[in-house]
């Protein structure tokens, strides 16, 4: 998890007696290995369901059931776990406890915490088709909507009953992306940004083309952090085989030539770029039809230039857009890096010496900016690397803002 948010937070885990409940223990997992303290909350269905000691076993904690024998046994009472927790996760929330946290029943320890509770609260729904979609529950959760409550929404897919349709508990990664997001200070929040990612492709013939190395991980980094602290992100990408961030607008592209197009478009209401593609500076310049077959001679291609991006954003930029690239290089990282930076007008420059700036692993960076001396950066992971260039790039926004 970027900047592992989850650790040393206290999370409480509400599990109700839906189907599904037993994968709320994945969840709770998830979390302890994540540096959570977590406490589970189980409704009385849910221990037929599954065992309390399959969750005690997880987070070494009482798993807690009873609302008295907890007052009479401990010093947390449901107040005050509602009050120390950093988040509340009900995961999976059944339609009869949706309908009581709309309507402030609290009539089981889970409900009665939520009433109590002054943090923020998640909530994954779980039913059958029929019951997900009925006005009471859709009305129920526009209910606990307005009151800010944040709904992760059933996915569709083969249900309990052996028909297919909307009601499936959101996978894992969802529902922890969303407590992710909730526990982020949104410090981007009302921002626009573009993220490019991933290397263009030029084609050759209908079966072949000329690209490069980029596994577009790091667009893809930058674009979910940017998510994670509340930022509107358009994602301009080649990458087709990472999955999108969820909430990111995805404009899928081939080549230079498609990226410029989509670029100049979407900058133009945008606070931030972030030119994290590999883009190829030649194409081959004519475009067999149909495939080129092998034979005993050489194949000479002619490559033309492609169009140069941010030289053309440099053009027609907006005041407040605050631009950044990224510069791979073999030699003279940061000599070479600079006057990139200075051709083409940017606010800030990545620099990454090839080949470590390749791949999903950890990568080494250097920070220069216009002013300022270069920042190198120990290596880490492509998702800690993408909050340090939010830090970098936000103090630029704000500062665009005001004076743009």
């Amino acid at each position: 998890m970027p900047r592992n948010v989850f650790a040393d937070k206290h999370i409480v885990l509400g599990v109700t007696g839906s189907i599904a409940t037993y994968k709320a223990v994945a969840l709770a997992s998830a979390l302890v290995q994540s540096g959570a303290h977590v406490d589970v909350i189980m409704t009385e269905s849910a221990t037929k369901m599954v065992q309390p000691l399959s969750f005690q076993a997880i987070t070494h904690r009482p798993v807690l059931t009873d609302m008295f024998s907890l007052m009479a046994e401990t010093d947390i009472g449901h107040v005050t776990l509602g009050k120390t927790a950093d988040a509340l996760l009900i995961a999976p929330a059944t339609a009869n406890t949706i309908a009581k946290l709309a309507l402030g029943l609290a009539d089981n320890l889970l409900t009665t915490t939520a009433l109590a509770a002054t943090c923020p609260i998640i909530v994954a729904p779980a039913m059958e088709t029929n019951m997900w979609r009925h006005p009471a529950t859709q009305a129920n959760i526009a209910t606990l909507r307005e009151r800010g409550v944040r709904i992760v929404e059933p996915e569709a897919g083969y249900l309990a009953s052996g028909a297919s349709g909307v009601g499936r508990l959101a996978a894992p990664e969802r529902i922890l992306t969303a407590l992710r997001r909730t526990l982020t200070p949104q410090d981007w929040a009302g921002r626009r940004v573009v993220v490019t990612a991933g290397g263009t492709r030029e084609a050759i013939d209908p079966v072949r083309f000329i690209s490069n190395h980029s596994s577009g991980a790091m667009g893809y980094a930058v674009a979910e952090a940017a998510l994670d602290r509340g930022a509107h992100v358009t994602l301009i990408s080649t990458a087709r085989h990472i999955p999108t961030p969820e909430g990111a607008t995805l404009i899928p592209v081939e080549s230079a030539r498609d990226m410029r197009e989509a670029v100049l478009n979407a900058i133009q209401d945008a606070d931030a770029l972030f030119m994290a593609a590999a883009v190829a500076d030649y194409r081959p310049a004519d475009v067999a039809a149909q495939k080129i077959k092998k034979s005993d001679d050489d194949l000479v291609l002619r490559l033309v230039r492609n169009p140069d991006i941010l030289a053309d954003v440099k053009q027609v930029r907006p005041a407040r857009l605050v631009v950044v690239g990224w510069a791979a290089e073999t030699d003279h990282l940061i000599e070479n890096a600079r006057q990139k930076l200075e051709r083409k007008g940017l606010d800030l420059i990545i620099a990454n010496p090839v080949p470590q700036s390749f791949g999903d692993g950890r990568v080494q960076a250097t920070l220069i900016s216009r002013h300022g001396e270069p920042r190198p950066l120990e290596p880490m992971p492509k998702d800690a690397l993408a909050h340090l260039i939010l830090d970098a790039v936000h103090t630029l926004v704000q500062q665009r803002n005001q004076t743009g």
